[in-house]
């Protein structure tokens, strides 16, 4: 039994926050560092989405915005505690997440994806997308009422 489990891996996502002014080579090193962290702990990196700069919902190292970095990749119980350690050490990194997304995966079955990097909701000279600016008046005036609480005319 414990053959059939050595070839299968576990499935991890980390979502990591880096500061807003660096630049695409920064990142790109960034990214090499992990992918380096994963290859040699003997998993396997399946994804880089880099989803570019956006507005968090508080300061985070007091910045309102930071860009947002998803590595998707297999590996064993210890390499999120590994990658984390890592993330940790780095003065570029705010914030960063790790969830466990799948138990028992092939690693044959997985192939290798080309990263991706995705346009920021956050123009510097703009301020947010025009787009997202008028989402939250949309919501509020959609009919949604109080249960259980009837007008009388």
């Amino acid at each position: 039994m414990a053959e059939s489990t050595a070839h299968h891996l576990r499935e991890y996502e980390t979502i990591f926050l880096v500061k807003p002014d660096l630049t695409d080579d920064s990142v790109d090193k960034l990214k090499e560092r992990v992918r380096g962290i994963v290859n040699r702990e003997g998993g396997k990196l399946l994804r880089f989405t880099v989803w570019g700069k956006k507005k968090t919902m508080y300061p985070v190292a007091k910045q309102p915005r930071a860009i947002f970095v998803q590595a998707s990749y297999l590996g064993g119980k210890t390499l999120v505690a590994e990658v984390e350690r890592n993330l940790r050490n780095l003065d570029e990194v705010t914030r960063w997440i790790s969830v466990k997304v799948a138990d028992d995966v092939d690693p044959e079955t997985r192939p290798v994806q080309e990263d991706v990097k995705l346009p920021g909701d956050v123009d510097e000279a703009r301020g947010a997308a025009p787009e997202r600016a008028g989402a939250r008046e949309s919501i509020e005036g959609e009919g949604i009422e109080d249960e259980g609480v009837e007008e009388t005319p």
